[in-house]
């Protein structure tokens, strides 16, 4: 079983949809943490240690990453998806985008 987390800025709109949208597959666990200091779920490195993948959804959520958590970066692949702070919770467009984008990066 694969262990995915999403990070975003705020984990308010983009991580906890990408969280929602994989829930519940049989081949995944999946969680969600923001970079941002007063994020709903903030990052930490024990989440980080837990994760296989950590996808973010902008350039600059990977290089903050980097810079702020690099001796947790171990295993973990860190993939970018380039999807910008436009979507509102579970958008129709956004969980497309998930759908259509991440699972054949999980491979």
């Amino acid at each position: 079983m694969k262990k995915v987390l999403f990070i975003c800025s705020q984990n308010k709109l983009r991580s906890p949809t990408a969280e929602a949208v994989f829930t519940g597959q049989d081949d995944l666990e999946v969680a969600s943490a923001g970079l941002d200091k007063d994020a709903t779920i903030t990052v930490t490195p024990e989440l980080l240690e837990w994760a296989d993948i950590i996808f973010v959804m902008e350039k600059n959520h990977k290089n903050r990453l980097q810079k702020r958590f690099r001796k947790y970066l171990n295993k973990q692949k860190v993939i970018c998806l380039g999807i910008p702070d436009n979507y509102e919770f579970m958008d129709p467009e956004l969980v497309r985008k998930f759908k259509d984008i991440v699972p054949r990066l999980i491979q």
